[in-house]
């Protein structure tokens, strides 16, 4: 078996400087991808505290000499040996106010899924790490017991999301310490976060999934009407999926399976586009836009209630429930890395915006994936216990000849699916250097309107206007997703989201 070309550095992006930080220095140190992930994904906790967390969920592409796997650790379902009358929601609305809008989350122990984030980093670690564990842990370690400055974007975060996040007393304690919100360049530290990863060579998990630590959470489950049993944490498994593929002329698309749909609706929005370059459309211009945002359309609108079983064809439909649009597209983040040997390792992880629960002594928010309505289309509390929860998070990885030309992901909700599509078109058909591909402006169907950022040419947005109802946005925004992708000789991280990418010296 033929192995991936050696690279003359490493390159990694993510959602904030400390995350790719720490990826890189993990390479330095002689470290492959999925040490440097593992690494960042710990360390993305305490840097991007309101996007991610242990008490949440994820997938990670990885690419492994010639061998794509797709590590699924999202969260499923709980409730596993309640009855079935107490099966029901348990989680109370939260209003945030947006700037021009407020929005209802829901959160409560109620909202609790079975989180899979901390099982799936040790798995991947397990199965595709070099380095050990301590070492891989010990960045975030020092992150969380030393301190880090909060930055504008994740200040922007807490302080929106504060209702959220301080609504027990021990989120308000880790989050706003003496009655104080942590603002930009506030000091934030999360000691008991520290203890609990010091524990973790020792224990490997095991005490938060089967032991102590899960008993204590159940119980305050059932204290407080969570449905997350103890069986739901013994019972949780980190799936090991073949990534959905497909081809286009030189180009081979890897991505996220069912039963998750992202993958697959980006597969079916490329078919529906494909080929625009020898078309003669050019970027902007009024017949591309009307082609992007009529595949978009016709996604969205598309009937005969299929479900995520129904995607495992790229010729599949799946119909999704137009929503409302929404300012803050959940907690989630995404890291792309590709190391000196040529493995990549594609990562998104997500807390939903946070229960506000914390698992006892740990430092560690709960998801609130349980009160996702976008999550759960046919209604909250319809699905059984122990199902894997679907999602559109898609890690991908595009291969040029069989070589890794892009590696990206992106967070943003329904827009996933929409920032990555137009990505991959910019570079496919458009030729797009990988800055020019995540900076140009995007737009996005939202079931009744098509949201456009500023920047497409006034004569392309008056005739989308004559077919559709358009909405141009005064600037670009994390509505939008934020993309950070990486080719074999450079990066690219979204500001849309505060993204930074670094390469290995």
């Amino acid at each position: 078996m033929t192995t991936s070309p050696k690279l003359s550095r490493g390159i990694v992006a993510s959602g904030h400087p400390l995350v790719s930080g720490t990826a890189v220095d993990i390479l330095q140190q002689g470290g492959n991808a999925f040490d440097a992930a593992v690494a960042a994904g710990f360390a993305s906790c305490i840097a991007e505290p309101a996007l991610t967390s242990l008490g949440g969920g994820g997938f990670l592409l990885a690419r492994h000499g010639q061998r794509a796997t797709l590590y699924d650790f999202f969260t499923d379902t709980p409730g596993l040996g309640l009855p079935d009358a107490d099966l029901a929601p348990h989680f109370f609305p939260v209003t945030i106010q947006f700037p021009g809008s407020m929005q209802v989350f829901n959160i409560g122990h109620g909202s609790v899924a079975v989180p899979g984030n901390l099982k799936g980093f040790l798995h991947i670690h397990h199965k595709l790490g070099s380095m050990p564990l301590e070492e891989v842990l010990r960045p975030a370690v020092n992150m969380a017991r030393q301190g880090i400055r909060i930055n504008r974007q994740q200040a922007y975060f807490l302080n929106i999301l504060k209702p959220i996040m301080t609504s027990t007393a021990e989120g308000s304690d880790l989050f706003s310490p003496n009655g104080r919100s942590l603002a930009e360049n506030s000091v934030f530290r999360n000691p008991a976060f520290a203890d609990f990863l010091e524990r973790l060579p020792k224990n490997e998990g095991k005490d938060f999934y089967d032991g102590q630590l899960a008993t204590r959470i159940c119980r305050q489950m059932r204290q407080y009407d969570g449905l997350l049993t103890e069986r739901d944490l013994s019972s949780y498994r980190v799936f090991e999926r073949k990534p959905l593929t497909t081809s286009f002329d030189k180009y081979t698309l890897l991505t996220n399976p069912p039963p998750s749909f992202g993958g697959s609706l980006i597969i079916k929005a490329l078919r529906l586009v494909e080929h625009l370059s020898l078309n003669d459309f050019k970027w902007g211009s009024p017949q591309y836009l009307l082609r992007l945002a009529e595949s978009m359309r016709q996604i969205d609108t598309a009937r005969a209630g299929k479900t995520s079983s129904d995607l495992a064809s790229p010729d599949s439909w799946y119909l999704r429930t137009a929503a409302t649009i929404r300012s803050f597209s959940r907690g989630t983040t995404h890291l792309s890395i590709l190391d000196q040997h040529g493995d990549v390792a594609s990562m998104t992880t997500s807390n939903g915006e946070g229960s506000g629960c914390m698992a006892p002594d740990t430092g560690i928010m709960l998801n609130n994936m349980m009160g996702e309505d976008d999550l759960h289309p046919e209604g909250f509390h319809t699905s059984p216990a122990g199902i894997r929860i679907s999602s559109m998070m898609s890690p991908s990885l595009l291969l040029e000849n069989g070589k890794p030309a892009l590696v990206l992901g992106s967070g943003g909700s329904k827009r996933i699916r929409t920032a990555i599509l137009q990505v991959l078109i910019n570079v496919i058909d458009f030729g797009m250097d990988i800055d020019t591909a995540v900076l140009s402006p995007r737009i996005h169907w939202d079931g009744e309107v098509l949201q456009m950022e500023p920047g497409f040419p006034a004569a392309s947005v008056e005739r989308l206007r004559a077919v559709m109802p358009v909405n141009i946005w005064s600037e670009r925004s994390m509505y939008f997703g934020g993309v950070h992708a990486i080719s074999n000789k450079t990066g690219a991280a979204d500001p849309r989201r505060g993204g930074a990418w670094l390469a290995t010296v």
